[in-house]
């Protein structure tokens, strides 16, 4: 269950016995299984194969695109659409560049009707700095789109007080960034994250946006977070296809940690091998 508002849930903690595998439990968002916690954007790449490969070295379960990005209608788009489908990933599509509820709310529909899918990664920008979401008209996006069908997975911030209303507009997840998109400065306020996904135990929650080093993932992963979601880092990577495997590689060890439990931190040293106490004992003695 949710926590109520204004109320701080216990710390999340993970089910026993859920990890070892590579990929760790399955994540199951609005009904649907995928059991890759990495979602990818196709945005970028230095050509069509490389974005293959990289999609398939990571084995992303959802994979995001842009409306914008793709005229699937064009011959271009639709040869994209062609290669992407091939993968049988679940595809996410997006309303990035998007500045007013409005405009988000068309591209949406748009979307759908072209890819064939209600799901829709809502983004409404409020800032051309920093990319920031505008939490106001994010939220009247959200209501409207969920009451025509939708399934919305919002870009918010770590703003309590707006994921409350966007999760009582009927989103079933939520996807708080780290840092400004393409910033790759990782988890700015772990602090602030760690607060909402203790607020919000039983939401499905992604960390969406500014993460540039596998370890950044590794650490939301840790934090309790269900699945990240990235695009620049492995884009704009020397090696696309070998970022992807290692962001890869780092979700499933973050995921394995925060699931057997991490321990304590503590203010002062405390010694693996206690000694006071210990009894000493003289190996080579026979008595």
């Amino acid at each position: 269950m949710n926590a109520l508002p204004g109320k701080i849930a216990a710390p999340a903690k993970a089910t026993p016995g859920r990890g070892g595998s590579a990929k760790g439990a399955p994540l199951t968002v609005y009904g649907v299984t995928v059991t890759s916690r990495l979602m990818l954007g196709t945005a970028q790449y230095p050509s069509p194969q490389v974005l293959v490969d990289a999609l398939t070295a990571a084995d992303a379960g959802i994979i995001t695109v842009s409306l914008r990005r793709e005229a699937a209608r064009e011959k271009g788009g639709q040869r994209f659409w062609d290669m992407i489908s091939k993968l049988g990933r679940h595809l996410l599509p997006n309303t990035a560049g998007c500045r007013t509820p409005k405009e988000a709310i068309t591209t949406a529909r748009m979307a759908r009707e072209l890819f064939a899918t209600d799901w829709i990664k809502l983004e409404v920008i409020a800032n051309d700095d920093t990319l920031q979401p505008d939490l106001f008209g994010l939220v009247e996006a959200a209501e409207a789109l969920v009451k025509d069908g939708f399934k919305v997975f919002p870009y918010t911030t770590e703003d309590l007080g707006a994921a409350e209303r966007l999760l009582a507009a009927g989103c079933e997840v939520l996807m708080p960034w780290g840092a400004p998109i393409g910033t790759g400065r990782g988890l700015w306020n772990p602090y602030a994250l760690r607060t909402f996904r203790n607020y919000f135990p039983g939401v499905p929650l992604v960390v969406d946006a500014g993460l540039g080093a596998p370890s950044h993932a590794a650490q939301a992963m840790e934090l309790g977070f269900d699945a990240v979601l990235l695009n620049t880092a492995v884009a704009k990577a020397g090696d696309p296809v070998g970022m992807a495997r290692a962001f890869a590689g780092a979700i499933s060890a973050g995921r394995l940690a925060f699931e057997s439990g991490l321990m304590e931190q503590r203010d002062m040293a405390s010694p693996s091998t206690p000694v006071a106490g210990t009894p000493f004992f003289n190996l080579d003695s026979n008595g």
